[in-house]
């Protein structure tokens, strides 16, 4: 449970405390004593530190010092990691509260701040027997003209609970029980949610998601979640697409070394399309939305497909299957063709597809392509930027589809190594027939060490983006883009 943020109208003076300003020269009186005072100064102007610790026994008191950052994003990432730096210590101090001190009311520091507090407290101790360790801050007290806290929270909640289901070992969390948590979790809150269990795919010829699912005792799914409120601007839906493998061996091109240490994580994709749909509809927002997340595992069992396997996709079209270890673009191509049924305005598609995604950007954004959707790609990178869930557009030149070409089928599933991802997002243009962006997000999705705020394991990568992009997309009105 990550703490709660709320707005005080009442200053903390001898409780944890952090005061938030631009200029030592703001700082209230009576604080702190002169000693302190000149190393307030050593510290921010001769070491060049932000955040400021000063450890009072019965209480921590912090001083942070917002960076003259000309880059807003850049200075608001700066906040939600010092923010993240003074979590840290209050949990390891054992304090259940602290306040923030909003001292010239820099508004959207002080959130930052909050966030990456808040965020930052995250744990996944479901199968921990011994509670040393466990983060104990409960309640973040922001004593600002700060607004949009209610949806900082349920923000915050979405992807807490997005990490819960990325971090949960597939021992326990088959494509089935994915659907089944996906379900509860959005229970009372207006999404109509449909499962297709496989009989209704093989009635739909899902051939990818299928083909995938045949090494496996465990049956697939996809579940269906729509978001359709009274109210809503856009005629016609956005619609999410999330990647489901809920454990990747790499089926009969099985993954060796260590490299199949942590497939659990992919089903980011699809933990990000639901925890996504979760917080739009807690927080209301009127606006159209289709979420889409194929699940299955990848296992190399007896039926299990091999290359040169040919499979007939939803579409009707029929894929070489060259690498079984190419099978998230096989799911992901059944549910983007099944899309089409929804007439979306705009599909985004989230999947840990490709290693070479993770080479060409590391774990610091996601690649990004997009096939006639410019403007909403535009829309996307602002939002990107200010979560700084970033994203780093590649090309979609037609040359690379060449490159998928197979003697006896429509199109092979996997390319040569080099331009790997933009091939594989290539390969999922062919079952498109809207404005469409996809996001390779192998990058940023899983982390292996903490950084910062995004914690270790499951990042939740993927909500706070969407969110925000959707947002956007509401409070302008869709841009007048298909709507009523």
């Amino acid at each position: 449970m990550l703490p709660v943020i709320s707005i005080t109208d009442k200053e903390q003076q001898l409780d944890n405390l952090v005061i938030i300003l631009t200029r030592l020269s703001k700082l209230p009186g009576g604080l702190l004593s002169s000693s302190e005072k000149s190393y307030l100064r050593r510290q921010t102007e001769e070491e060049k530190n932000d955040l400021i610790h000063f450890n009072r026994i019965d209480y921590q008191l912090f001083v942070y010092v917002i960076r003259k950052e000309k880059d807003s994003s850049r200075r608001l990432e700066a906040c939600r990691t010092a923010g993240a730096k003074a979590a840290i210590i209050l949990n390891k101090e054992k304090a259940e509260k602290v306040a923030l001190y909003d001292v010239e009311d820099q508004s959207d520091e002080t959130l930052a701040f909050s966030e990456g507090m808040a965020l930052s407290c995250y744990q996944f101790l479901k199968y921990k027997t011994d509670p040393k360790g466990m983060n104990t801050l409960k309640t973040i007290e922001l004593y600002s003209m700060a607004s949009s806290v209610t949806l900082l929270n349920i923000v915050n909640d979405a992807v807490s609970r997005c990490r819960d289901l990325i971090n949960e070992p597939n021992s326990t969390l088959t494509a089935t029980v994915f659907a089944r948590e996906v379900e509860r979790m959005v229970a009372g809150l207006g999404i109509t949610t449909e499962v297709l269990n496989k009989k209704k795919l093989e009635a739909l010829k899902m051939g990818g998601i299928l083909g995938v699912n045949k090494g496996s005792f465990e049956p697939p799914t996809m579940t269906v979640m729509e978001w359709k409120p009274e109210g809503y601007l856009n005629k016609k839906p956005v619609v999410l697409v999330g990647k489901g493998i809920v454990y990747d061996t790499g089926g009969m091109n099985i993954k060796t070394g260590n490299n199949m240490m942590n497939m659990k994580d992919d089903m980011s994709g699809a933990a990000a399309v639901a925890c996504t749909l979760y917080a739009i509809a807690k927080a209301g927002l009127p606006v159209y939305v289709v979420g889409l997340m194929p699940a299955t595992d990848n296992r190399p069992g007896e039926k299990a497909i091999v290359s040169g396997d040919v499979l007939t996709m939803h579409n009707g079209s029929t894929v070489e299957v060259t690498d079984t270890d190419a099978e998230g673009r096989l799911l992901l191509a059944d549910a983007l063709s099944y899309a089409k049924k929804f007439d979306p305005m705009l599909v985004i598609d989230l999947a840990t597809l490709t290693g070479s995604a993770l080479r060409a950007v590391g774990h610091f954004a996601a690649a990004v392509m997009q096939s006639g959707a410019t403007h909403e790609l535009e829309l996307l990178k602002k939002s990107g930027d200010s979560t700084y869930e970033r994203v780093v557009e590649f090309p979609m030149w037609e040359e690379y589809a060449e490159l998928l070409h197979s003697d006896i089928a429509d199109l092979k599933n996997l390319g040569p190594p080099e331009g790997s991802l933009i091939i594989a997002g290539k390969f999922l243009e062919k079952f498109t027939a809207y404005p469409y962006i996809h996001l390779d997000i192998a990058g940023p999705a899983f982390l292996e060490k903490t950084d910062s705020y995004r914690g270790t394991g499951g990042t939740g990568y993927g909500v706070r983006l969407l969110f925000d992009f959707i947002l956007n997309f509401v409070k302008n009105g869709l841009n007048g883009t298909n709507t009523r």
